[in-house]
């Protein structure tokens, strides 16, 4: 688990017009319903979820990232072509999006969120990635509004993990809603993917989604 200090940002402005912004880079998504497209990721400090696996925990102490203008992050995210955005973490659902995502969509910018749903989804968003992890199970409140369900598969019981969560979305799904992806943990992708593979032959309803980043090395 997390060391138990400055886990959230408790120091954000109220009006949060500043974020703990650990990274900010424009790159290619490379997971999920999305993979494949140019996008400006946003990485906001702060997260007490606590995945063992996890590959990048040096964003789960907010302190440790600097506070920065948030009408900063969306200038620099608007100089680039794709008018896409995925906020991203840590958890960045521990921090209120609502200023941010209301002013990046003023731009004409589509708003895309990955978050493990374990807190209140704030802000306007065109796309909702849900992950839900066991450390700390999403809110059942997250699930309908979630285009999209990617479980990350470490061991076989994140099988039954998947199925359990895939329990909470809504029936029926709507268009765009509650598109399910089974995606192999990457120190496991050698040993979990077969299995990933036959689960999803069998079980039509879920997809594969990989980490192409990582395979091509880019951020």
């Amino acid at each position: 688990m997390p060391l138990a200090v400055n886990l959230k940002p408790e120091t954000l402005d109220l009006k949060l017009e500043k974020l703990p912004l650990m990274e900010e880079f424009y790159t290619i998504q490379g997971e999920g319903f999305h993979s494949g497209k140019p996008a400006y990721f946003i990485r906001i400090g702060g997260c007490d979820v606590g995945c063992h696996w996890c590959d990048v925990k040096e964003s789960w102490d907010a302190s440790i990232h600097p506070l920065t203008e948030t009408d900063k992050i969306i200038e620099n995210a608007a100089k680039f072509p794709a008018k896409a955005v995925v906020v991203t973490g840590g958890e960045p659902c521990i921090s209120d999006l609502t200023y941010l995502t209301k002013e990046l969509k003023k731009k004409g910018i589509q708003t895309f969120l990955e978050t493990s749903g374990a807190y209140k989804i704030t802000g306007e968003w065109d796309w909702i990635c849900l992950s839900p992890k066991k450390t700390m199970p999403a809110l059942e409140e997250n699930f309908i509004k979630a285009n999209e369900l990617k479980v990350i598969v470490h061991n076989k019981d994140d099988f039954r993990w998947a199925e359990q969560n895939a329990a909470f979305l809504p029936s029926p799904l709507g268009e765009g809603q509650g598109v399910r992806f089974l995606q192999p943990e990457w120190s496991k992708r050698n040993t979990m993917l077969p299995l990933i593979v036959d689960y999803v032959m069998q079980n039509s309803q879920w997809r594969i989604s990989l980490q192409t980043h990582k395979y091509i090395g880019i951020p």
